[in-house]
């Protein structure tokens, strides 16, 4: 009889660390989804539980007094009840300190309580006072799964829900068996057979709780790599859709790009186009009347030519600032340039009345195209004229400034009109922003942006002391 039950225990024992074994090779695994340190500690408790017990059934003397052994195997029977009591209520939501405080001291309670029942109790007070708290836990353990299931339902978590009901019907029979014996039990033999079923009865369905408890933790491991297969292919479709938009943006940005420089062709041509049409017109009616002098013929054939090689330079300098070609940069004083751009807006400066301020005090070379930053400053220029002309200010000031600083040379154009105003200023730089001009290159300020970050410089805006506007431009003195 000995050897038949620890044989059982043995037995399950085995089942149950197969599982856990199973359980940890898949666990290592796996780097999503951990299986619940609570089930994991309690099959483990359980597994110590039942080896304990069998070896202790071998040579078990007298129930009445047993070996030391059972008080361990019996606490380890508790301590794993508890760890599936926690698995349960962390379905349902945070494990509590003081709740696994209040399990901790019920241990500690446990144990001397259990041991005093070895010295001084029977086998059938012991029996009953493990059946008695068994019958608390799973009636506590099979509330815990009903709301778990009402809120998240799982099959795996029903099937435990059952066999944890099978197991409290089983304790509640045991402790039937034990009401109905008319003698003490002091041997293994004395033990009724049916007690010894509903014992192992109630250890095979716990064992099946485990299974239960590996099958739902497997359960939510296919959710999550299902969940995470769906991720990865919605990831998968966003960059997809990514790389589209990259290339639509890429394909819109030549579009832009061509857009603009024909916008500003065609801008830049009209002024020398409109020359040419008004010298013909005239040519043309001079020669109806009879009356062109070889003087007038000169003039306007070197008014046509001079608008015809304008035009020439026009196409020629504005597909070199849209190519990605070198800028052909050179060595350039940028006073002397400033100083040759205010020489071409000089009849619209003094048919204006404004004042114009020099601070040229930079002794750097920049590196720079000559005509690209000649129409950068003759559009910054007209800007501020056009601003100087609306203004009501009485005295209308231009004011040009260079200093050198750190790697190259900075150019600072103010003016005292009305300035920008904050909505503006958000997209000033912005594609053809500038192309509503009424004079000037008319290049815009998101082409003189354009220039500049091609020569390695920067550009940016900032309202002028005391009112108006301030265009600052820094040029590096060498360049890659």
């Amino acid at each position: 009889m000995k050897l038949l039950i620890a044989l059982y225990f043995f037995i399950l024992a085995t089942i149950q660390l197969g599982l856990l074994l199973g359980i940890y090779h898949y666990h290592r695994s796996q780097s999503d989804l951990r299986p619940n340190p609570y089930w994991m500690s309690s099959l483990i408790a359980n597994i110590l539980a039942l080896l304990i017990f069998g070896g202790g059934a071998l040579v078990i003397q007298s129930m009445q007094n047993p070996a030391f052994n059972f008080t361990i195997a019996n606490s380890l029977f508790y301590i794993a009840a508890i760890f599936q009591l926690l698995f349960c209520k962390s379905l349902i939501g945070p494990v509590t300190k003081r709740l696994q405080y209040g399990f901790a001291l019920s241990t500690i309670i446990f144990i001397p309580t259990f041991e005093f029942l070895r010295l001084y109790g029977n086998y059938e007070i012991r029996t009953a006072f493990m059946c008695t708290i068994g019958i608390i836990f799973f009636s506590w353990q099979i509330l815990m799964l009903r709301r778990k299931r009402s809120l998240e339902p799982s099959q795996q978590l029903m099937y435990m829900q059952y066999a944890t009901a099978v197991e409290l019907c089983f304790s509640l029979g045991r402790l039937g068996v034990l009401a109905s014996t008319g003698f003490t039990i002091s041997s293994v033999e004395q033990i009724p057979q049916l007690l010894i079923l509903l014992t192992i009865g109630q250890l095979v369905i716990n064992t099946l709780s485990y299974i239960a408890l590996g099958g739902y933790w497997a359960e939510r491991v296919a959710l999550a790599n299902a969940k995470s297969k769906s991720e990865n292919d919605e990831i998968k479709a966003l960059l997809l859709e990514r790389e589209n938009l990259i290339s639509g943006l890429l394909k819109a940005n030549k579009t832009v790009a061509t857009g603009a420089l024909s916008a500003s062709i065609a801008h830049e041509l009209n002024q020398p186009l409109g020359a040419s049409f008004l010298n013909i017109q005239f040519l043309q009616k001079k020669l109806a009347e009879g009356s062109l002098s070889a003087e007038q013929n000169q003039e306007v054939l070197s008014a046509l030519l001079s608008d015809n090689q304008r035009a020439a330079n026009i196409i020629r300098s504005l597909r070199s600032i849209f190519s990605d070609g070198k800028i052909g940069a050179e060595q350039v004083e940028l006073g002397e340039l400033i100083e040759s751009v205010l020489k071409i807006t000089k009849p619209e400066i003094q048919s204006k009345n404004i004042q114009v301020v020099l601070s040229l005090s930079s002794s750097t070379l920049a590196n720079i195209n000559r005509t690209e930053i000649q129409q950068v400053l003759l559009n910054l220029i007209n800007n501020a004229i056009q601003a100087l002309a609306e203004s009501s200010a009485t005295v209308k000031t231009l004011k040009i400034e260079t200093h050198d600083v750190p790697d190259g040379v900075e150019v600072l154009i103010s003016d005292n009109g009305f300035g920008i105003t904050t909505e503006a200023q958000s997209h000033l730089f912005e594609l053809l922003a500038g192309s509503n001009k009424k004079s000037g290159m008319g290049l815009g300020l998101w082409l003189c942006q354009h220039i500049i970050a091609r020569h390695g410089g920067n550009i940016r805006y900032r309202d002028a002391q005391g009112g108006g506007a301030q265009f600052i431009f820094f040029l590096p003195s060498l360049m890659d």
